[in-house]
């Protein structure tokens, strides 16, 4: 069985964050880890809603994963802070595995700010040019590239190949709602492929970027190619979001057993 760790924030409503990932591990077939960032855990009883470990806490995670066990790919998810980013680039730096996929985790589906203003520029220097492939959305993007992106295809595919100007091997630029359909933009530095599929129409997505991100370093981990891997991760996130959970108040979270549960397949255009 493949290996994966997620370096990222846990999210105690469970749809994001550390749990969604382990629980897309699971539902990929591989083994899956976890270094806890920090602690997201909005709420009306408290002033505080986000929690951040330590950096030897954060060391210690890592190592008792990839001494313990190892892994064959990992991916980040929320860091938070400038000195989070400068240690997991530390630590990913001399790391023996192919498979890097860097989430650059910004906003939180109810916009809490997941990664403080000081920590972007170190990201990019440090942590993105070591990326297999980094996986933003639109809104990340353009605090990437601090420039707003037009939702039309030519000027997303632009700045795709301007992220992939900040070094990593490749950028899915994850485009969201474009002309009625969802749209995500791949670029390897040579060629584009546009992945589409029909929109959703629902709020309830917590958690679809991270699911994304988990199950892409999960088919990379168990050496599927790059585009089938990102066709199965866009099928299962839409599987997800379409049938996604809805408890209590505010944005639910998507479902994520449905790739598994429910026997439908939608067809995907390129």
């Amino acid at each position: 069985m493949k290996r994966v760790v997620t370096i990222a924030g846990a999210a105690a409503q469970g749809s994001a964050g550390i749990q969604a990932d382990l629980k897309t591990f699971q539902e990929r077939d591989v083994y899956g880890m976890s270094v806890i960032t920090a602690t997201v855990a909005n709420n009306s009883k408290t002033s505080q809603g986000i929690f951040i470990r330590d950096i030897e806490e954060i060391e210690a995670q890592f190592y008792a994963a990839t001494e313990m066990v190892g892994l064959d790919a990992l991916k980040t998810g929320m860091l938070f802070s400038r000195e989070i980013i400068e240690k997991v680039s530390e630590l990913l730096q001399d790391l023996p595995v192919r498979y890097k996929v860097i989430d650059p985790v910004m906003i939180g589906k109810m916009g809490s700010q997941l990664l403080a203003d000081d920590a972007i520029e170190v990201l990019k220097e440090q942590l993105i040019p070591q990326a297999t492939i980094i996986t933003p959305n639109r809104l990340e993007a353009e605090k990437l590239l601090e420039e707003e992106i037009p939702r039309e295809i030519e000027a997303l595919k632009a700045a795709t190949k301007k992220l992939y100007g900040l070094g990593p091997q490749s950028v899915l630029l994850k485009a969201g709602s474009v002309e009625d359909e969802a749209i995500d933009i791949f670029y390897d530095g040579q060629e584009f492929t546009v992945f589409r599929l029909p929109l959703v129409e629902t709020i309830h997505t917590s958690g679809a970027g991270c699911t994304f991100a988990a199950c892409l370093t999960a088919e990379l981990a168990k050496e599927v190619p790059m585009i089938q891997a990102i066709e199965m991760s866009k099928q299962f996130v839409y599987k997800a979001i379409k049938h996604a959970l809805s408890f209590g108040t505010g944005i639910g979270s998507v479902r994520h057993g449905a790739f598994r549960q429910k026997n439908e397949h939608v067809l995907g255009k390129q």
